[in-house]
């Protein structure tokens, strides 16, 4: 079919944001720049009450791009934003787009035809991490959350050779019946309201699909301080979300937990029990080594500096996203939920 005979869903562009003017103008500016049919767009960001520039940055393009319409978002977190901006939309298709990412021209028209084309309820891209600053700390947190030994199997983040079917994606382009048929957001969950819509949909027959030839360029954090927050939380999620959904998703999201209590364990044990103190030593050891294998090999390119700093970004995801499971969990059997504070970090990803 013919461009010209071509029929263009209305798309709705949800952009949930919080404390963004480093990075909201360059999202706008992509979002902007897309080759979808501007007549059959609408951008909705959903603002967390910032403090900072990030207001008086979107004021102005509201004043001079009619298709961009700012929303409040008084809770402050994700699932909040994402469900606003979900009931004020007008479109037939909605994406979310997060204000910490830079996105190709192509990428509303890609993956609306991949959702149309494939029938998939969800689509999404790949992202690739980019350094939120150019020291050997900020190069270091882009690769290691790049890097299977880093995040795993989550083929959003360490890319595919081919489209494929997937548990989760970064951000969703779904038709607006399929919020009508499974749900909105849970906003419950403070943050990975992701994963638990994800896998919401999954049981009830969705199909959700990577499409890895749309590629756009997410932020990462500047600080270790500002990772180990990030994955914490991201840990402390996971107990909740696994037991709103009845399972954990993937065994991927085990490993870090099993490992910090392994490693607490048989600490507390080693004075009493020899054996303990073995495996403790041993396990230490072979982290170790694969921590510094992993550095030396994807830091090769980031010089001597930047693999030391890899070699420090691994163990701080690891360990805090280990704590913040460890933590929930603890929380969940002994009947004392809480939801983790979240309102330091930007409501991106």
């Amino acid at each position: 079919m013919s461009t010209a005979a071509r029929r263009f869903a209305v798309v709705s562009v949800i952009v949930p944001c919080r404390n963004e003017e480093r990075y909201i103008a360059r999202c706008l500016d992509s979002i902007l720049a897309s080759d979808y049919p501007r007549e059959r767009l609408e951008v909705l960001v959903v603002d967390g009450q910032s403090d900072d520039r990030t207001r008086a940055i979107l004021d102005d393009y509201v004043s001079r791009q009619p298709i961009i319409r700012v929303l409040d978002n008084p809770r402050r977190i994700q699932p909040v934003a994402l469900n606003i901006g979900i009931r004020a939309s007008r479109g037939e298709i909605l994406l979310r787009m997060d204000a910490h990412v830079v996105y190709p021209p192509n990428y509303i028209s890609e993956l609306v035809a991949a959702l149309e084309r494939t029938g998939a309820d969800s689509v999404g891209g790949v992202l690739i991490t980019v350094p939120g600053n150019q020291t050997p700390i900020g190069r270091a947190i882009a690769i290691a959350m790049s890097h299977p030994f880093g995040v795993g199997n989550a083929y959003f983040r360490i890319g595919s050779r081919q489209p494929r079917w997937v548990d989760t994606i970064a951000f969703f382009c779904c038709r607006r019946e399929t919020f009508e048929r499974v749900g909105l957001f849970d906003e419950q969950l403070a943050r990975d309201e992701d994963s638990e819509f994800n896998a919401r949909l999954i049981k009830r027959g969705g199909r959700i699909l990577l499409s890895p030839n749309v590629v756009s360029h997410y932020f990462a954090r500047d600080s270790l301080s500002q990772v180990a927050r990030m994955y914490y939380q991201y840990g402390y999620s996971k107990p909740l979300v696994a037991r709103k959904v009845g399972a954990v998703m993937t065994a991927r999201q085990l490993v870090p937990p099993a490992f910090v209590l392994l490693l607490a364990a048989t600490a507390a044990l080693s004075p009493w029990v020899g054996l303990a103190g073995l495996l403790l030593g041993a396990t230490a050891a072979a982290y170790l080594l694969v921590v510094l294998a992993c550095s030396i090999t994807a830091g090769r390119h980031a010089g001597f500096r930047g693999a030391v700093a890899l070699a420090l970004v691994f163990p701080v995801m690891h360990v805090s996203y280990g704590l913040g499971f460890l933590r929930a969990l603890g929380e969940l059997l002994v009947g004392s939920e809480r939801q983790a504070r979240h309102a330091e970090l930007p409501l991106s990803r």
